[in-house]
């Protein structure tokens, strides 16, 4: 009689659901499931730590708008992996974790690497369960699946006992159960147009694309719109791009300005969370149209005028077809345009005068700016840290969607060089450029390796300021050190992280002026592998925090 191991019942189930990479770290009990899945054809990335793999599955699932699989150990391997499960719950992506477990028949015995995974990962994953038999492993799958990805995407965990990953059952008691799709839906007619009876109404509007409207890929309808509508619009991080930074009402550059000033606020894949001021910067009397797949979301920290609930693209497309045109006959004389223009040029004539800063070491913005510059136009940015990633989010434009990716909505540190592997697997033919703070870097430093093993031509620019927000200089780090008020924030100065790339087989580079930066970019760019470069900026010195921005 032929059988199939439990092994290869979880490989070939994976290959039904359309997966073409896993990411994952092998051991006990999983090696088996790991080279099953290799014999389906699928490619396995092995990665050094379960937080950066799942991480890397995380932003798979972004980016292609299916789940991105992530395979660990038992216990402490799903204890760190759940990093990406939180994160991908957080952020509405798509993603199924596999994990190893004990044998069932110890459970409760202090097995090896004993854990209550299901009951641990079933808070933060919108499917966390055991298939009762090896022959429901497939049905497990398509649950898993299918639970990512139909309505507001999430995360699923699937428990794996090691009796089922080395146990057998009859083949043709192992169904086959076909792919999970999506199911999309559009708005309420009624809803739909008592919104355009709003924006028609509007006498300063603004639009905000949130990271939901890239994640559902409606650029095609968000450009739209925004055409047609002629409306100035906002883009969030991860939402730039959808319609490009380039496109005349983008008022990115008068962000305050556009959130206080507009009547009528339209939100397409925009949560009003931290990111947004919890709706709290808007006009008293604006009112909010909000698009979003997710019924709960919708008035969440603010009163919703009009809810339009259902599949972003759709829901759009109905907006397009239901509003006549332009806000106004003239949209380029309307005051508040005009106004928005006009706070946006004295931004840009400001951020103009930082990236000339003549200071050495560099600042921020000087660094940027010399990178900023040579950057091919389909670069994929992936942008980590704290200060790193908030002045770079006003450096860097993009013209395509999902080319940005940061710690989004989870705010979570740690997720640049699994961003950056999966990216460049996506993305195949075009390079990746991974931006990030020293403390960032650290979290996931080894994942060089990985990626050189996967021969993966990534350019990784940490920017070294010596600390956590604010580092120190040499002398203020001895000087302090000796009086015993080494604050936490400060890490050793000059970390020589280049050396860790060239340990691992890549490329390393030191730089600590604008020429260096600017030539070690270029030669990156030019080789066809991976390369660190560490840029020495101005540490900015012992300062105190504030934290006070998150609640305003």
């Amino acid at each position: 009689m032929a059988t199939v191991s439990g092994a290869q019942a979880v490989a070939r189930a994976l290959k039904e659901q359309g997966v073409e990479v896993v990411f994952g770290i092998v051991g006990i009990p999983v090696v088996e499931v790991a080279e099953a899945i290799q014999a389906e054809g699928i490619r396995f990335v092995s990665f050094r730590n379960e937080q950066s793999c799942s991480y890397a599955a995380s932003a798979w699932g972004y980016l292609n708008q299916k789940p991105g699989v992530c395979l660990v150990v038992s216990g402490p391997g799903v204890v760190h992996a759940l990093a990406g499960v939180v994160n991908s719950q957080v952020n509405a992506w798509p993603l199924v974790l596999l994990g190893g477990s004990c044998e069932t028949a110890l459970e409760g015995a202090g097995a090896f690497q004993e854990c209550r995974q299901v009951e641990m990962c079933r808070p933060y994953a919108k499917y966390s369960a055991r298939p009762q038999s090896i022959a429901q492993i497939p049905a497990a799958v398509l649950a898993a699946f299918r639970h990512a990805m139909v309505g507001r995407p999430g995360a699923a965990y699937i428990d794996l006992p090691a009796d089922y990953i080395q146990g057998a059952a009859p083949a043709d008691a192992v169904p086959s159960v076909g792919p999970a799709r999506p199911v999309f839906a559009q708005a309420n007619p009624a809803d739909v147009t008592a919104a355009a009876e709003l924006l028609r109404s509007a006498k300063s509007p603004l639009v905000v694309v949130g990271k939901g409207a890239a994640y559902a890929r409606a650029e095609r309808e968000v450009r739209a719109l925004v055409d047609k509508y002629q409306a100035p619009f906002l883009p969030t991080p991860m939402g730039k791009g959808v319609v490009p930074d380039a496109h005349p009402r983008n008022v990115s550059s008068a962000r305050s300005s556009a959130l206080q000033g507009a009547d009528v606020v339209l939100l397409l894949g925009a949560r009003l969370n931290w990111i947004l001021h919890f709706g709290r910067r808007f006009r008293a009397d604006a009112k909010i149209i909000q698009v979003d797949v997710h019924p709960e979301e919708l008035g969440t920290n603010a009163s919703v005028d009009v809810a339009l609930q259902g599949h972003l693209p759709l829901v759009v497309q109905q907006l397009v077809d239901a509003i006549p045109g332009p806000f106004v006959p003239a949209p380029d004389a309307d005051p508040f345009v005009a106004g928005l223009a006009q706070h946006a040029q004295k931004n840009a004539v400001k951020q103009l005068d930082k990236y000339r800063s003549t200071e050495l070491p560099m600042t921020y913005h000087r660094a940027f700016y010399e990178i900023k510059q040579r950057l091919p136009d389909d670069v994929v940015l992936v942008s980590e840290g704290a200060n790193t990633m908030d002045i770079a989010r006003t450096v860097y434009d993009f013209q395509q969607p999902r080319r940005r990716l940061d710690c989004a909505t989870f705010a979570n540190m740690g997720v640049g060089l699994g961003f950056a592997i999966a990216a460049q697997i996506h993305y195949p033919r075009s390079r990746v450029v991974a931006i990030v703070g020293d403390s960032a870097f650290g979290f996931s430093a080894m994942e060089l390796e990985t990626a050189v093993r996967s021969r993966l031509p990534l350019v990784v620019i940490v920017i070294n300021n010596n600390g956590i927000y604010f580092g120190l200089d040499h002398a203020e780090y001895e000087q302090l050190e000796q009086q015993g008020r080494l604050p936490t924030t400060a890490l050793t100065p000059d970390i020589r992280y280049e050396l860790i790339a060239e340990a691992v087989g890549a490329r390393g580079r030191l730089v600590r002026t604008p020429d260096e930066l600017a030539a070690a970019v270029e030669g990156a760019l030019a080789h066809y592998g991976l390369t660190l470069i560490n840029c020495l900026i101005k540490p900015g010195g012992y300062q105190k925090l504030d934290f006070a921005w998150m609640a305003k």
